[in-house]
């Protein structure tokens, strides 16, 4: 664990309906679902708030890239929504890619036994848990934390 950064952070997966919301504890144990947000104008406010409660070093935002590995209109929304919160919270983050968060989020809620429709009010949450761990997890194999930061020039794109 040479190469951690000590603190919690909060992972964030954009979705044009839903937020999802994870927190990890300081040591980066167990990522665990906090909340779903509602896509609107007021969700960075409402995450602001959630940040302002778990005092995160940094959030981790989802990229959702395609498999090839491009950029997509989610990619696109993704990082606006990751500059703007950034902007308003003043706290840093880091885009990760998530190709497969909500793929194993989905496989996850399926293999516990729960329906398509009765999982879409926490499968968000349950792909930031994912998406948050694989970033804790690729930091403490590598001693580097994952995917990018946002250049602060960036932020009033």
């Amino acid at each position: 664990m040479s190469g951690f950064r000590r603190g919690v952070r909060l992972g964030i997966d954009v979705g044009r309906a839903r937020v999802g919301v994870a927190r990890c504890d300081p040591d980066g144990m167990l990522a665990v679902p906090v909340e779903t947000v509602p896509r609107d104008e007021v969700s960075i406010d409402r995450i602001v708030q959630l940040a302002g409660e778990y005092e995160p070093m940094e959030f981790v935002v989802g990229l959702p890239v395609n498999m090839q590995g491009a950029d997509t209109l989610s990619t696109t929304d993704a990082r606006e929504f990751a500059a703007a919160l950034q902007q308003r919270s003043g706290i840093p983050v880091r885009l990760v890619d998530e190709r497969l968060s909500t793929v194993t989020a989905h496989a996850a809620l399926r293999s516990s036994g729960r329906s398509q429709k009765k999982s879409r009010s926490i499968v968000d949450q349950v792909a930031a848990v994912v998406l948050l761990q694989q970033a804790i997890d690729t930091e403490k194999s590598t001693g580097n934390p994952a995917g990018a930061t946002i250049p602060p020039d960036e932020e009033h794109a």
